[in-house]
């Protein structure tokens, strides 16, 4: 079994020499692992075909085989992730706020870095490198947990990165990777804050309420992405079918996919039937309201249920409003605070939408895939969180971050 308290250990002693880092030796070394992975690729394509073998032997749906499928194409942008971090602004340092006092005091507020990172995340081995780049580079050190599906490919990623710290000088436990993956484990973990700053769980509804309910150390919650998408009745159909069938088919296995449409009643006859041909073409299932089902013969009626699902699948539901104000309750009623779309020419609906929908993104005319760190230049991403505390939306640098008050007098006493 896992030592979990001598990692734990290891990784506040590494979280000192990681903060005593100077930005070009964080670069430096995030560029070397860039190469490693690529140097490594098709050692880690074999570690991931044992865990690929495993998942389908297993019965894994096609969604999460997708999330955990390693290819050239998939390692290279790991890669390119890498270089990415490398080459954004180090936020360590940086100056957010200044002031003086009346008795002469100047205080200053700092970024410095959160110290140990734990991240509890499931079958997207990816993670491993992503979450290795943003701690690593906001000067943190990371322990990593993935689940028992990605762990080849997982233990395959880690040995890569630590081998390339190591050949830069820099401690390997920088990151380290529980390789134990009974619940047991995932449960001690969960409870050593004498060791973890603050912990990050990545992946399905059930894992993040298991994480959010049964841990000792401070959490960041990343969310499941019930996605809406809203047909304004002043929506361009010619913008509004390729959005949706991007944001529904394009990755069905991602929290940022659409997972439910809501159409203003006076456009719906418009627009669903060739929507609905462009779904069929796709193979998406569709699911809807009275209105949906009568002017699409194939659609399932719809029930509470499938209104609140993430399905990460090749399926859709779909709802009819009379106005915006109705699809933004609809949407705050039914939604996990992740994305949500309007598509609309009229600009006072938009901002009503804007305004009005509880989500960490909000879209006008826009597919919800950017819901990303490395579509919004951060690089990589952390995860998604869809909590109002310390972080919310895409997870960057700056969010892998505190700040401290550095004080200077001149003999003040109070």
């Amino acid at each position: 079994m896992t030592d979990l308290k001598q990692l734990g250990q290891n990784a506040v002693n590494a979280k000192y020499k990681v903060q005593a880092l100077s930005t070009a030796q964080k670069n430096e070394a995030l560029l070397a692992v860039a190469d490693a992975l690529l140097t490594h690729a098709d050692e880690l394509m074999k570690a991931n075909e044992e865990d690929m073998k495993a998942g389908k032997e297993n019965g894994m749906h096609e969604g999460l085989l997708d999330r955990l499928k390693l290819t050239n194409e998939r390692i290279s942008g790991m890669s390119e992730g890498l270089r990415q971090v490398a080459a954004l602004p180090d936020p360590i340092g940086t100056l957010m706020e200044e002031f003086d006092r009346p008795n002469g005091l100047h205080i200053e507020k700092r970024r410095v870095p959160m110290g140990v990172i734990g991240i509890i995340y499931e079958s997207r081995p990816n993670v491993t490198a992503d979450a290795f780049a943003l701690c690593f580079k906001a000067g943190n050190a990371v322990i990593l947990k993935g689940g028992s599906d990605a762990i080849h490919s997982n233990i395959a990623i880690t040995n890569v990165i630590r081998g390339a710290l190591k050949a830069q000088g820099i401690t390997e436990d920088a990151i380290a990777l529980i390789e134990s993956t009974d619940r047991e484990t995932t449960k001690e973990f969960m409870h050593m804050n004498a060791y973890v700053d603050v912990l990050i769980p990545r992946g399905g509804a059930g894992l993040i309420r298991a994480v959010v309910e049964g841990s000792t150390i401070p959490v960041i919650e990343t969310g499941t992405g019930n996605c809406h998408i809203y047909i304004d009745k002043d929506a361009d159909i010619d913008k509004a079918i390729p959005i949706i069938i991007n944001a529904k088919t394009q990755r069905i296995g991602v929290c940022n996919a659409c997972e439910s449409l809501v159409i203003h009643k006076d456009i719906a006859e418009r627009v669903l039937p060739e929507l609905s041909r462009a779904l069929r073409e796709k193979q998406v299932e569709m699911r809807g309201d009275e209105t949906v089902c009568s002017v699409v013969p194939d659609a399932k009626p719809a029930t509470s249920e499938d209104y609140q699902t993430e399905y990460l699948d090749l399926i859709i539901s779909m709802k009819t409003v009379s106005s915006v104000e109705e699809a933004i309750a609809h949407i705050n009623a039914n939604n996990t605070h992740h994305s949500e779309a309007i598509i609309t020419e009229n600009q006072e609906a938009a901002q009503k939408f804007l305004s009005g929908v509880d989500a960490a993104c909000a879209y006008v005319n826009a597919s919800t895939r950017f819901t990303d760190g490395f579509e919004f230049g951060f690089g990589a991403e952390i995860g998604i969180s869809t909590q109002k505390l310390h972080a919310r939306g895409p997870m960057g640098l700056n969010e892998l971050t505190s700040y401290k008050y550095m004080i200077t007098g001149n003999g003040q006493i109070r």
